[in-house]
């Protein structure tokens, strides 16, 4: 099931960013018997490079990134950990 996820989110993040890097890892089994996970959200980190971010400030990167991922941060995912990055920074 968190391959549909990570399909779901990487697909968000590219037709959003047209990212240069995109790595999405699933953290979810670390989390087993947390409250999340019993609510079946999963918890993924994020390493993003993007054009996007460049003058952004690191929270406008995470408020950008949030509201790609729209609903899916109610129900799919649980905790998402972000790296935002330009591609002068990367």
């Amino acid at each position: 099931m968190n391959e549909n996820r990570v399909a779901m989110i990487r697909e968000k993040l590219t037709t959003t960013f047209a990212p240069t890097e995109l790595d999405i890892e699933d953290d979810s089994a670390k989390h087993a018997g947390h409250a999340g996970a019993r609510s079946g959200g999963g918890h993924f980190n994020v390493r993003i490079v993007s054009a996007e971010f460049s003058g952004k400030s690191l929270v406008e990167r995470h408020r950008m990134v949030y509201a790609a991922m729209g609903d899916a941060m109610q129900s799919d995912i649980h905790a998402l950990s972000i790296q935002a990055k330009s591609p002068d920074e990367a």
